[in-house]
């Protein structure tokens, strides 16, 4: 695996967009009306992504646990995404952005399922910036399914055991062929991952700030790619001088 050069950009930025409920309360709201606040933040974070050439944003916006909330607001949460999508189709198409969403689609009400289909074929030719949206998404699920699938593929002698490897394992993955993420972001200050990108993580930088999601603007994201550009990423391994001295 090849290092990145610090002075580069991150190649794939991964978000966990936290904090909307607890930005609501501050303010005497409804917890909804953080959700709309964090998803004008979250076009906004798109389209600087694209500008900053990132080739790759993922935005954990729906997790397979958010199901288990009160039914009101996921209904909310649903019709919210719904209109935002539609919404979005003529900026993905104009910024050349390639919407790729992961997660259990078929979990989505029939008519978000309808706009996500609709918005992958609108934006399949593009080849800018490629956007995930987590959609009721599990990293356990997603490391349980690849798992089954290549199980089936041994036991019908498609594949034998010894030819699954890391980058076959990845490939059965949601995220398909794209990159693991250089750097993770997390809102609000919470130090877990959340059961987010699991497998891909492994290497990942995490920055962690204490924003609440609804509040995160282009200085923070630049404050968290300058973050990143600082870190020595080693993948396990260690300089030749550092091995051989007395450090």
């Amino acid at each position: 695996m090849d290092t990145v050069v610090n002075e580069k950009m991150p190649r794939h930025i991964a978000i966990i967009m936290d904090g909307n409920g607890r930005w609501a309360k501050k303010r005497i709201l409804n917890r909804i009306n953080g959700h709309r606040k964090g998803v004008d933040v979250a076009r906004n974070t798109v389209t600087q992504c694209s500008e900053l050439g990132i080739k790759y944003l993922t935005l954990y916006t729906f997790s397979k646990e958010n199901w288990k909330r009160p039914a009101d607001e996921v209904g909310l949460l649903m019709k919210m995404l719904e209109r935002h999508l539609l919404k979005e189709e003529e900026t993905l198409v104009k910024n050349n952005i390639r919407f790729s969403p992961i997660g259990n689609i078929t979990d989505l009400p029939k008519s978000v399922q309808s706009v996500v289909a609709h918005l992958i074929d609108k934006t399949s030719s593009n080849d800018g910036m490629v956007l995930q949206l987590a959609l009721s998404y599990s990293g356990r699920a997603e490391i349980t399914n690849a798992a089954q699938e290549l199980a089936r593929k041994v036991a019908c002698g498609v594949l034998k055991p010894e030819d699954i490897t890391e980058e076959l394992f990845s490939r059965h993955l949601n995220t398909g062929t794209a990159p693991d993420p250089d750097l993770l972001i997390r809102t609000s200050g919470e130090k877990r991952i959340s059961n987010f990108l699991l497998w891909q993580l492994a290497y990942t930088e995490i920055y962690i700030t204490d924003v609440l999601w609804p509040d995160f603007t282009r200085e923070h994201l630049m404050e968290a790619i300058s973050d990143f550009k600082s870190r020595d990423r080693r993948f396990g391994l260690v300089k030749e001088h550092e091995f051989i001295g007395t450090g």
